[in-house]
């Protein structure tokens, strides 16, 4: 399998949340706002990537009978890594994670890749696959924490992970810039729109289900008619 592929396969064809439906525990968990995703999406990137790299070194080294059990322990070894990190460096989102975090351990991406892929294929393709399938999960995960916060409260706010009161993006101010564009008497009526017409279950956990339910259909709906179109071409020729 060339690298191209392996790309496409973790972020598109064989997306873990939207495809395989992996990781589904912090994925419904975590995603009412969007800081929470993107701690996420990184913790899980960097616990895939080095956990892959590792068991890809020792491959060849590591009798097949405790595999697992070796496989376990480099990826939990790693997870307590990211979870010290995140308590030094990044601690709201540490505690708003909470227990999700070093649950990584026993995420069934980081070892399914394990298994799978890293166990079978040399450093650079398992480091390439780990980057493509754990930036698939993020993608995933941050789209559902989008729509989840945006519509659950109107309005989405991404703060600095290492310093909580620093806005780096709102789409509060987003909605004023662009009100002022269309009426400067009453810039804020689009911000004022999306707060009053906020549904708030979607910030619930029932929310989760809904949300990503609705996002799963649709990526099913693309995935068929792009089958459907590439069957037809094949016949035609």
């Amino acid at each position: 399998m060339n690298k191209r592929e392996i790309v496409k396969n973790g972020l598109f064809k064989t997306n873990p949340l939207f495809i395989l439906l992996l990781g589904m525990c912090p994925a419904l968990a975590i995603t009412n706002k969007v800081d929470n995703a993107i701690g996420m999406g990184i913790a899980v990137i960097f616990v895939l990537v080095l956990s892959n790299v590792v068991i890809s070194l020792i491959r060849k080294i590591v009798p097949s009978e405790i595999r697992i059990p070796v496989f376990i322990v480099i990826i939990a070894t790693f997870v307590t890594c990211i979870s010290l990190l995140m308590q030094a460096y990044a601690y709201n989102i540490f505690v708003s994670l909470g227990i999700f975090l070093p649950l990584i351990t026993v995420n069934c991406i980081i070892y399914g890749r394990a298994e799978a892929f890293a166990s079978k294929n040399n450093v650079l393709d398992s480091a390439i696959d780990a980057l493509a399938s754990g930036g698939g999960f993020a993608m995933a995960i941050i789209m559902v924490s989008v729509v989840r916060e945006l519509l659950g409260t109107g309005h989405i706010i991404i703060t600095n992970l290492f310093n909580s009161d620093m806005v780096l993006f709102s789409t509060i101010n987003m909605w004023n810039w662009l009100g002022n564009l269309i009426n400067p008497s009453n810039h804020t009526f689009i911000s004022d729109f999306f707060s009053k017409h906020s549904i708030s279950i979607l910030v619930e956990p029932v929310g989760a289900f809904l949300v990503l339910g609705f996002l799963i259909a649709i990526v099913n709906v693309i995935v068929n008619k792009t089958k459907l179109r590439k069957e037809s071409a094949g016949v035609s020729k």
